[in-house]
């Protein structure tokens, strides 16, 4: 594809619509080209991002996260240990950051317990629903045709990240098989943002009021991969109270295609896309990241349970109510219980392990909270449906197989859908190491205010203790800054 860059660094948004050229990269030369038809290239006016442009508006005064005693958090090598937490951090050139080893310190049991043996983002899907000779094909896989990683970008404190973050630099292997270094693609840093991690106060007590409150602070480990045009914010966050929380933010610029269109009341036929500015229009297109979540609770024996909230009717006299709802637990025990659409039925997620329990009887578990739920609109025999068929259910769940890494394929690009996640063999569930699949999806319809860079859409999902502890692990955590605290020590393992 060819753009045009003179009177901005947006290239983007200024494509030579129509014009392809074929290029072979060993020889490098172009062996094609293809005029297929003329329209106007958009106007450069109002596309330049870069900090030389006028600013506008009023000036926020500075703020910052002051750590007058440092970071509460020690990098050891690739293994990060923070309050209760302890885990590997690596990078892989195609998938990028992998959290592995995760433990907590479960300060009644006074142990560490697993919880994720490996955690990382197996696929990203984005299909273009442009029809066009020049765009039809645009169904790209991120990870496996370009490498998630091998695009992680440098970070800058105060930019990118808090000024109280730590560097971790990767390397990846040249084609001359010599190692690359790349220098601060990881961020760590403890978040505050004012958030309460829990509040109550008591007004029922005559004579007292009881307040009692705590801060969130979390600890963050982050990295920003540029494919091309989209700039992906990826964020793993680690609570005290036993939750991992993964989020990705979508930013950067558009594709757009040119038009001979500078108005919408122009546009009679199907175009494929949306005007976002005179002669420049912007093709729907998904975001699809399937994330390989394989977790160990307190072993790798584990079963998957669906909880599922059902309404019951009250048919007798023992209430004047009509109705209520209770909870039925579903043990995952064939193919068809480990593929779950989200949204056709109130339903909570678990990762159990049956061998363990708590002191009243309850298997130790943690549960997966979705973020936003999207389904493919592509019908199932459409080739590029057929390449992504693991976005038809938005979790799988297989037993663990270490050449099961990648949702898309060991191969993406030469890949038909022959060895992708939704061919792989269901086999026993029950008990076994399994591996959870959760797909998060954006679908985006493009809007004037992404034009002609797109403010941060962010989502993800987050992986809280069900049952795992006896209680509230949180309840007695020493706040930031308080030297002593009634009835509560650390201990020395951490």
């Amino acid at each position: 594809m060819c753009s045009y860059l003179d009177g901005t660094v947006n290239l983007y948004m200024r494509p030579e619509e129509g014009v392809t050229v074929a290029v072979d990269l060993d020889e490098m030369r172009i062996v094609g080209f293809v005029d297929r038809v003329t329209v106007p290239v958009p106007k450069p006016n109002g596309t330049d991002y870069s900090g030389l442009q006028k600013r506008v508006g009023p000036a926020l005064k500075r703020i910052g996260l002051v750590q007058p005693d440092g970071p509460s958090f020690a990098v050891d090598g690739h293994m990060i240990r923070w309050a209760n937490w302890e885990f590997h951090l690596s990078f892989d050139v195609r998938a990028g950051p992998i959290i592995s080893l995760s433990l907590i310190y479960d300060a009644e049991q006074q142990e560490f317990r697993q919880v994720m043996y490996r955690g990382f983002i197996s696929e990203l899907f984005v299909p273009y629903m442009d029809l066009t000779e020049e765009w039809y094909y645009r169904t790209f896989f991120d990870a496996g045709e370009y490498g998630f990683g091998l695009y992680a970008v440098q970070l800058e404190p105060l930019r990118d990240c808090p000024e109280n973050a730590a560097f971790m630099d990767a390397y990846i292997a040249g084609q001359d098989r010599k190692p690359i270094k790349m220098s601060n693609v990881f961020r760590v840093f403890e978040r505050y943002a004012g958030d309460i991690r829990w509040h109550h106060t008591e007004l029922g007590i005559p004579g007292k009021v009881i307040r009692e409150v705590r801060p969130e602070v979390n600890l963050v480990v982050r990295m920003v991969s540029t494919v091309g045009n989209y700039d992906y914010i990826v964020d793993w966050e680690f609570k005290q109270s036993g939750s991992i929380k993964a989020t990705v933010g979508l930013t950067g610029l558009l594709e757009v295609r040119g038009s001979n269109y500078t108005h919408n009341d122009q546009i009679a036929d199907e175009e494929y896309g949306v005007l976002l500015a005179e002669n420049t229009l912007s093709a729907p297109h998904d975001h699809f990241l399937i994330f390989h979540l394989d977790l160990d609770i307190d072993s790798d024996s584990n079963s998957f349970v669906k909880f599922v909230f059902r309404q019951t009717p009250v048919t007798d006299r023992r209430s004047p109510r009509k109705s209520y709802w209770s909870v039925v637990s579903e043990t995952a025990k064939t193919k068809s219980d480990t593929k779950i659409k989200l949204g056709s039925e109130q339903v909570e997620l678990l990762v159990v392990n049956p061998g363990k329990k708590t002191k009243v009887g309850n298997r130790v578990g943690y549960r997966l909270i979705p973020g936003s739920i999207t389904q493919p609109l592509l019908s199932d025999d459409d080739y590029a449906q057929i390449r992504r068929a693991f976005t038809k259910y938005n979790v799988w769940v297989t037993p663990y197989n270490t050449s099961e890494k990648w949702a898309g394929g060991l191969y993406t690009d030469q890949s038909n859908g022959e060895d992708t996640l939704a061919t792989w063999t269901q086999r026993a569930m029950e008990n076994k190491d399994i591996v959870l699949w959760y797909t998060l999806g954006f679908p985006h319809a493009p809007y004037q205010e992404d034009f002609p860079l797109m403010l941060t859409l962010s989502s993800g999902f987050e992986l809280r203790p069900a049952n795992f502890f006896e209680s509230n692990p949180v309840l007695r955590v020493i706040p930031p800054g308080v030297v002593e605290w009634p009835n509560c020590s650390i201990p020395s393992v951490i």
